[in-house]
């Protein structure tokens, strides 16, 4: 009897030991405000569903240095997944909170070499913020939306974070000109020493998924549809992604990964902005079932 419980105990550790160790490494970004320990709730998610995942949330940029303009944050958080990458021969996946969403994508983009499976935006800006501006009032305690372009659109105000994801449909050649990150991404940017690098599209369609999570009560994200690749048009209503010239021309690769089923949506009522990372019924529905 001791024997064969000694035996089922042993298959049964075997068993666990195989499901845990099955699980890719995932790596987490934060957003604009936060740290790591934010995110503490989404990682606990994760290891309790899928336990023995290894997980990096990104103790990077915390805070008020979250300002500091994306391309520089990119660059550190790049040579501090590169080796991470390196090590995880089957693939990592990449969630990316809020802010930390659209630099996620700015990594799946422009790295040649990743070898990230899925990515996961969670309420991110991907295609621009123009709305709430409370989080930045410190900062501009006077500015109003309309008027934050005579900021934004300049070169002072792309050494800031927001500045270069703020995407005002009122001054859409302004922010063609002057926007470092976003437009350049988009493939949108109009500056004369800027040419869109083909390899950014090819490094998207490496993705086996990409998630967009958003929803209409998030309060924050504006159009919250920007969260699944919408924006607003110039009488501030919203065009859905698969409506955009930058969806149908297909420069990104979105549209090939939608046609390839790996373009996917998660739209959820109820949740606010700051509430998406600790809502396990979110995890539950729209990221565990890609945390393979």
């Amino acid at each position: 009897m001791s024997t064969w419980a000694s035996l089922i105990s042993t298959v049964l550790l075997v068993c666990q030991a195989i499901k845990t160790f099955g699980y890719k490494p995932v790596i987490v970004v934060h957003g604009i405000l936060d740290d790591a320990k934010d995110l503490s709730d989404l990682r606990g998610f994760i290891t309790k569903h899928h336990p023995g995942t290894e997980v990096h949330t990104l103790d990077f940029f915390d805070h008020y240095h979250s300002f500091i303009p994306l391309w520089d944050q990119l660059d550190k958080i790049r040579n501090f997944t590169t080796p991470l990458m390196q090590k995880a021969k089957d693939g990592v996946h990449l969630i990316g909170y809020s802010q930390g969403g659209i630099i996620g994508r700015g990594l799946v983009q422009t790295d040649s070499n990743h070898n990230i499976h899925n990515f996961i935006a969670l309420s991110s800006p991907l295609n621009g913020q123009f709305g709430d501006t409370s989080f930045i009032n410190w900062l501009f305690p006077s500015a109003l939306k309309e008027e934050l372009y005579k900021i934004f659109y300049t070169h002072y105000g792309q050494l800031w974070s927001i500045g270069n994801y703020w995407k005002d449909p009122h001054h859409s050649k302004m922010y063609r000109q002057y926007s470092d990150y976003l437009a350049a991404l988009n493939n949108e940017s109009i500056k004369e020493d800027f040419k869109f690098p083909p390899a950014w599209k090819k490094n998207v369609l490496r993705l086996k998924n990409m998630m967009l999570i958003g929803g209409p009560d998030d309060g924050v994200i504006a159009p919250w549809q920007s969260a699944q690749f919408g924006c607003f048009d110039e009488n501030e209503q919203v065009v859905p992604m698969r409506k955009l010239d930058m969806y149908q021309s297909d420069n990104i690769g979105l549209k090939t990964l939608d046609q390839t089923g790996r373009l996917h949506e998660c739209t959820i009522s109820g949740v606010h902005h700051t509430s998406w990372h600790k809502n396990e019924t979110v995890f539950l529905k729209c990221i565990e079932p890609l945390l393979t």
